[in-house]
């Protein structure tokens, strides 16, 4: 029997198996934030190759929220509308559609990668003025920052909140907070970031504030039955900096609020990170986080082979294994390793002849 296409229970909704389509910019929205045809396509094909849940990229819930003008948003009804379509087809084809709500904080109003520019999108081509812990820019060529007062982080919480009511007005199933890779909410833990002296920042407790105001607000607005999840960057990687002993102790803070399951990724937040690429090298992070914590996990970061996610799972190290970069070269991977593993797989009736 294998281990990663075992159903997995989350509160109230049942991933099929233990395969996840990580959260992956496509910097492809219309304008506002819209989903358009490639999100129904890049996220519906994932579906139809079998992960079990499906992700979106990160999805801002305030218009200043996107790490670029071409990034997805859930901050309206518009939103909810043009979200629908994506939901109801990864859903009718086996998959949970999950979204992931972001808020880019001084990543925000930045050129795509494959822009001929790099750094701050100014005003005049469609930028805005990025919010942070403090006033400090990421890099030099990035945006300056308005450092939120307290009213704006209470404005924070609140879109969040709104966002996963909307999400699951979309037809979202699940819902993951971004608090990962430099963005808002982890800009607000790491202590590289924040030097606020105020009641969001100094020790670790005030800065997990503004994740656990966040998650406990999401909770509340997805109600008992739907699962929430946290993306978080376990590691900075940086010395000074967080750490796989902070991200512990916030793991089991998160899952006191409501959170089912900590995703376990890394950096993002300086570009002083130095990062021992390799496979499964996030790995050990989740598993960490699960034996200490006693969290439910899912491990993310250069997972390729079949037999490799079904020992993560089989041997406890995560309870979910997400995969990027190889979900975007094979959408049909789930198959593939369904073959490998020796697994019946039933998918699409269309594609009955290629069992």
């Amino acid at each position: 029997m294998s281990s990663l296409f075992t159903p997995l229970a989350l509160r109230g909704v049942t991933l099929p198996n233990r395969i996840a389509m990580a959260p992956m910019c496509q910097y492809s929205a219309g304008p506002d934030g819209l989903p358009t045809d490639w999100h129904l396509i890049h996220l519906g094909s994932r579906a139809v190759g079998g992960a079990g849940l499906v992700l979106t990229e990160a999805t801002a819930v305030l218009p200043e929220g996107r790490i670029s003008p071409q990034d997805t948003g859930l901050w309206s009804g518009a939103h909810v509308d043009a979200w629908k379509p994506v939901t109801a087809f990864v859903a009718a084809h086996g998959a949970v559609p999950a979204v992931q709500l972001a808020h880019a904080g001084f990543k925000a109003s930045t050129y795509r990668p494959w822009a001929p520019e790099r750094g701050g999108v100014p005003d005049a081509e469609g930028g805005w003025t990025p919010v942070a812990p403090g006033s400090e820019p990421f890099t030099a060529d990035y945006r300056t920052p308005t450092s939120l007062d307290e009213a704006g982080i209470a404005g924070v919480v609140e879109a969040f909140a709104a966002g996963a009511e909307r999400a699951l007005a979309a037809g979202f199933a699940a819902v993951e907070i971004h608090a990962a890779h430099g963005y808002l909410l982890n800009e607000f833990l790491s202590p590289l970031t924040n030097r606020r002296t105020d009641a969001y920042g100094g020790d670790r407790a005030a800065r997990m504030r503004l994740t656990l105001e966040v998650a406990r607000a999401v909770r509340a607005a997805v109600g008992e039955d739907v699962p929430v999840l946290t993306r978080i960057s376990a590691t900075d990687w940086v010395e000074g900096g967080w750490t796989i002993e902070d991200s512990v102790v916030l793991a089991g803070e998160l899952a006191g609020v409501g959170v089912d399951l900590v995703d376990a990724s890394s950096g993002g937040v300086s570009t002083e990170q130095r990062i021992p690429l390799g496979p499964g090298y996030q790995v050990p992070l989740a598993a960490q986080i699960r034996r200490e914590a006693g969290v439910p996990t899912g491990a993310v970061g250069l997972i390729v082979e079949p037999e490799h996610a079904e020992q993560i799972v089989a041997s406890g190290e995560a309870d979910l294994v997400l995969l990027g970069r190889e979900l975007l070269r094979d959408p049909y991977w789930p198959r593939r390793a369904a073959a490998k593993l020796g697994v019946a797989y039933s998918g699409p009736a269309q594609y009955a002849r290629a069992s």
